[in-house]
């Protein structure tokens, strides 16, 4: 409880007293304060940092306290997807808060639904999210696309791209935590790496002659062919905004980073259309993305 704050309930964060942890503590207090700087009406819809204290060498930070993250929602549902609608929403929130980190030049990396939460459950309806930072977002190197050569804001688009699928589905696309299964995967989903990254990969071990080193009369081969399907295949309906939605998340899933779809771009892109002017959920949203 916040006494400065008329005794409102905030998040505390509270960072173990290590000299490795105070120092990437001491960046992410940095970087918030100058987001609460240059942005203090928070429209970025990134979470939001109200006061950072030393506790006997303890960094701690309030934050302002939220709701379920988006996989706890599905989670407490028995992982029913989310209705189009809701994801539309959604979707365009993310695209917002996100392309707000890439104009300021920062990367989250760590993108996630556990990672993206709802403001509060009375909100729901109108679904209003807060992306969740923490320094592990534009340090690390996680939920990213396996083939990625560098971990730039395109590896924050695949991150996306992936999230709106599990909302989609109620499960994960790329389910393996093993490299060679996970790039299996990938191209059983995404059709086959193209050589020009195959050459540049620091993952060499993986390939043989620019083609992934894949036995698919393995255990794993034979799982992967009889349980994986290409993208479009996952496709629930034949109506108009399922295409339209599908169309997006190829162009976020795009093996290569030069030309996978901007979030800038994605906020244009037609599956946000009905989102028109004098909607809730436009008007939420209008002015974040209207500010630089």
């Amino acid at each position: 409880v916040d006494r400065c704050r008329a005794g409102a309930r905030v998040a505390l964060k509270i960072i173990k007293n290590m000299e490795k942890y105070r120092q990437a503590a001491k960046l992410e207090i940095n970087v918030l304060e100058n987001i609460n700087k240059k942005y203090p009406k928070n429209k970025h819809q990134c979470v939001q940092m109200l006061d950072w204290f030393d506790y006997h060498g303890h960094v701690c930070i309030s934050m302002e306290l939220l709701a379920l993250s988006t996989f706890d929602f599905l989670k407490e549902n028995n992982f029913l997807p989310y209705s189009m609608d809701h994801i539309r929403q959604m979707a365009y929130q993310i695209c917002l808060a996100v392309n707000f980190l890439h104009i300021n030049k920062l990367t989250h990396t760590d993108l996630k639904p556990e990672n993206i939460l709802f403001k509060n459950m009375h909100t729901f309806k109108n679904n209003m999210l807060r992306i969740v930072l923490s320094i592990k977002c534009f340090l690390n190197i996680c939920y990213c696309s396996n083939s990625e050569l560098g971990w730039s804001h395109p590896c924050d688009v695949w991150s996306v791209g992936c999230i709106l699928f599990e909302y989609y589905e109620g499960f994960t696309l790329y389910q393996t935590h093993d490299n060679q299964e996970h790039l299996a995967t990938m191209e059983r989903v995404r059709g086959p790496l193209p050589s020009t990254m195959i050459c540049k990969t620091r993952k060499q071990k993986y390939f043989h002659r620019r083609r992934l080193d894949w036995n698919d009369n393995s255990k794993a081969g034979r799982y992967v062919k009889d349980h994986i399907k290409p993208l479009w295949r996952y496709r629930l309906s034949e109506a108009k905004e399922h295409h339209q939605f599908f169309d997006l998340l190829e162009k976020m899933l795009e093996y290569e980073p030069s030309k996978r779809l901007s979030l800038s771009s994605a906020l244009h892109h037609p599956f946000f259309l009905p989102l028109r002017r004098g909607s809730k959920a436009w008007e939420s949203t209008r002015t974040s993305a209207d500010d630089p």
